[in-house]
């Protein structure tokens, strides 16, 4: 059974986002295809440019989401649930997925996944980071929807939540068929392959905007590219009940 996770939220930045849609994909284990979704009330405007992007304006929100605090202790509940059993959680990009939904639970006084989970998820898997080490030299545009397209992934429906976990899902199958080493991995294995691939990557992008060869806005001297998988250092403050 794997099961894919994806949010949309208010802006890029994990640390201060807030989650606004959400969506559990689950495939395999004998069943068909199910989809856990949650619409959620940031408590904040969302920026037009966030809107345009998954289609939720701040109206929408206030009027059909839910509260955060139940809506994101269910998320995490089930995620830990999945991650003790040792099926894999695959989100596209999870670094940030996984970094704003920590900031989200301690933002709403809510146990975060460490606290929730007895072992390291050793059964997180990021397509995004295997594709970029298995296929360093591709060039072209490494986001979801054109990574998809290369592997011959076509959707119809993205930046909604339950397409881009589907996408997530879809998109690890074809790489571990792609590159069948991958399958022979221990779980343990790959989550640390991972952490090091991921921190590579970020050390190689820094390097290429700090490149004082670049011109323009891709020259930027004091670039700094966060290398922590599968969750970053974020300083939040818990909301007043």
């Amino acid at each position: 059974m794997k099961i894919g996770f994806d949010t949309e939220t208010t802006g890029v930045d994990p640390s201060n986002a807030r989650i606004v849609t959400a969506a559990l994909i689950v495939r395999g284990g004998g069943r068909t295809i199910r989809s856990f979704q949650w619409l959620i009330d940031p408590g904040v405007e969302i920026p037009e440019e966030a809107a345009a992007i998954h289609g939720v304006t701040t109206e929408r929100a206030r009027a059909e989401g839910r509260k955060p605090r139940g809506a994101l202790d269910e998320i995490a509940g089930n995620l830990a649930t999945a991650l003790s059993r040792q099926s894999p959680v695959i989100a596209f990009n999870l670094s940030y997925d996984w970094t704003v939904l920590d900031a989200e639970l301690r933002r709403n006084g809510l146990p975060v996944m460490s606290e929730r989970l007895a072992i390291e998820p050793r059964t997180l898997v990021d397509p995004h980071v295997i594709d970029k080490a298995v296929d360093k030299y591709r060039r072209g545009s490494r986001k979801l929807q054109p990574t998809c397209e290369h592997y011959g992934i076509e959707l119809n429906d993205w930046h909604s939540a339950d397409a881009d976990a589907s996408a997530a899902v879809l998109l690890s199958e074809k790489l571990f068929e792609r590159f069948p080493y991958l399958g022979l991995m221990r779980p343990a294995d790959l989550y640390q392959s991972q952490r090091e691939w991921r921190k590579e990557q970020a050390a190689s992008l820094q390097r290429y905007f700090r490149n004082e060869r670049k011109s323009g806005d891709k020259y930027n001297p004091d670039a700094v590219v966060n290398g922590e998988w599968p969750i970053q250092s974020t300083d939040v403050e818990e909301v007043a009940a």
